[in-house]
């Protein structure tokens, strides 16, 4: 049987999500748990990948066992096992091709940033001390929606067959003790949402304007984007699938 295993993670302790030989990972932590409360050598298979020191409200991965009697049991074992930065909400049955990477259809971030010094959001926002004209950066969000080539918000030299990403939703919005950037695409390439909340901040301060980022998309130059901000910021939030990818029986 193939099951999805929904869970969410605090990720500053973590080299992210995906196995490494000498660094400890989400996927080692929760395969290694799942290994001793099934009894099976479990393997994971994530939604994607998230960087060193990113956090995921919402993720998915899939694995195989044979039946499971009781998922609710086993969520609730699981979350007495895993250590407190990492908590499983649902475990559900799918169908046996169903893939928790290529079946997504969307996946969402959002990027905190704190404009005030609070000392229970260094951990989990990125502290700006500048003002921020978040009309001029939504304005500048605005030209990153629709199909494009987004190489130069892409990590250099990672292997893809192309560049090309569906954004969806980007914008950003007022919150208490700071702003949020929040998009939505089809895909993400490697390091694209810090690299782009980067080049929007420069817009922000008034270190650059709409037509330099429009240069900087046509560019296809990484090295023109702006710097990619810190990790501790940025929040998987949602990835979606199709309901005809769930075993309903």
């Amino acid at each position: 049987m193939r099951y999805f295993i929904q869970f969410s993670y605090f990720g500053k302790a973590y080299h992210g999500w995906q196995n490494q030989p000498n660094a400890i990972t989400v996927q080692e932590v929760l395969e290694n748990a799942l290994t001793v409360l099934l009894r099976k050598k479990i393997a994971l298979v994530g939604a994607g990948r998230t960087d060193a020191g990113v956090h995921a409200k919402e993720m998915y991965a899939h694995f195989d066992f044979e039946i499971i009697s009781d998922m609710l049991d086993l969520v609730y074992r699981l979350n007495a096992f895993l250590p407190n930065d990492i908590a499983v909400k649902n475990i559900f049955k799918m169908r046996r091709d169903a893939h928790a990477r290529f079946d997504a259809t969307q996946r969402s971030y959002e990027y905190w940033i704190s404009d005030v010094k609070n000392p229970f959001l260094m951990q989990s926002a990125h502290y700006i001390k500048h003002p921020l004209d978040i009309v001029l950066m939504n304005n500048a969000a605005d030209l990153l929606l629709g199909k494009q080539d987004f190489e130069c918000f892409s990590k250099s030299k990672t292997e893809v067959n192309n560049h090309f990403c569906e954004i969806k939703k980007a914008g950003w919005s007022k919150k208490e003790d700071g702003i949020v950037f929040e998009i939505t695409a089809d895909r993400f390439l490697r390091n694209m949402v810090r690299a782009i909340v980067g080049t929007l901040l420069d817009v922000g301060v008034g270190k650059s304007d709409l037509d330099t980022v429009k240069a900087i998309i046509k560019s296809k130059d990484r090295t023109k984007a702006g710097v990619s901000v810190p990790a501790k910021g940025l929040y998987l939030t949602a990835v979606s699938y199709p309901n005809t990818i769930f075993d309903n029986e």
